[in-house]
């Protein structure tokens, strides 16, 4: 439903969820910086709340749209995420990103599905009997699809890798090589318009991100999986990692709530970047 404006006659302005956790402790980054800049920036155009993600579902009847950000990993609140999934169907709120993304918004299993049909990405299994199909590796990586943020994430022998598969339920773990690679890029979109990219330079230190000048051969790798995802509206993250011989090979598809790294970006690129997502938040809104 639409909030009553304040003020008699003046024009009638969105009223905006913005689904947070304040409090999330992530390596390398402050998660609540970004977001608390966000918020007073979004205020320009609409009234803001935040909420702590267990809290949206029962908060959204009163707003027009979420947006959502910083919330951490869905795991650590799987029961109230499908709730406010569920409510904001219910009540047709506009959420964004969307409800229907196809990359980490729905778990890995994307990665599987990407990898079995040619897309360069990290090789990636979810059965024991394909492990055969991955490049031979010293290591290997397992981790859930539903996991984020490195949660539950291993490196295991080949052998340890099957033992890993067979005994867990099927199709709730990842397989994949562990890959030398000289530097990790991400590139950061809103809608399907490129915003910028950033990189960090040093593989020991994810987080620790310099400006990225993307070619054009890097912008298209980007907008291969930008247009799979099919997304017309919203914030995504296309992580992808620069190997030993050269060529790109995505890590992650981010589309539920990419840490944008806004402080390691310029005033202008950050300008820029606020402005679009205002015209994506208002055209979510109708």
């Amino acid at each position: 439903m639409s909030p009553v404006p304040l003020i008699p006659g003046e024009d009638h302005r969105r009223s905006l969820l913005l689904v947070t956790d304040l409090g999330y402790e992530a390596r390398g980054r402050r998660y609540c910086d970004e977001d608390i800049f966000l918020a007073s920036r979004l205020r320009e155009s609409f009234d803001v709340a935040l909420c702590h993600p267990r809290d949206a579902a029962a908060l959204l009847d009163r707003f027009d749209l979420a947006l959502v950000r910083n919330s951490g990993p869905v795991l650590h609140y799987q029961e109230a995420y499908e709730a406010f999934r569920a409510r904001a169907r219910e009540l047709r709120v506009p959420v964004c990103n969307p409800l229907e993304g196809r990359g980490d918004m729905a778990g890995k299993q994307y990665l599987v599905e990407l990898s079995r049909a040619g897309y360069p990405v990290i090789p990636t299994v979810d059965r024991a009997a394909d492990l055969g199909l991955l490049p031979e590796a010293g290591e290997y990586v397992v981790k859930p699809k539903l996991g984020a943020d490195s949660v539950g994430l291993r490196f295991v022998t080949g052998a340890e890798a099957g033992a890993a598969l067979e005994g867990a339920d099927e199709g709730t773990l990842l397989v994949q090589p562990r890959i030398g690679f000289r530097y990790e890029v991400s590139f950061y979109f809103v809608g399907h318009d490129f915003q910028y990219a950033l990189y960090a330079p040093d593989p020991e230190r994810r987080w620790v991100l310099e400006p990225y000048a993307a070619g054009a051969e890097d912008l298209a790798f980007a907008h291969r999986f930008i247009a799979w995802n099919s997304l017309g509206h919203g914030i995504q993250r296309v992580d992808a990692c620069r190997t030993a011989e050269g060529g790109l090979l995505l890590v992650e598809l981010e589309d539920l709530n990419p840490y944008l790294s806004l402080d390691r970006v310029g005033e202008e690129v950050r300008e820029a970047f606020v402005a679009r997502l205002k015209g994506s938040l208002a055209a979510l809104a109708g």
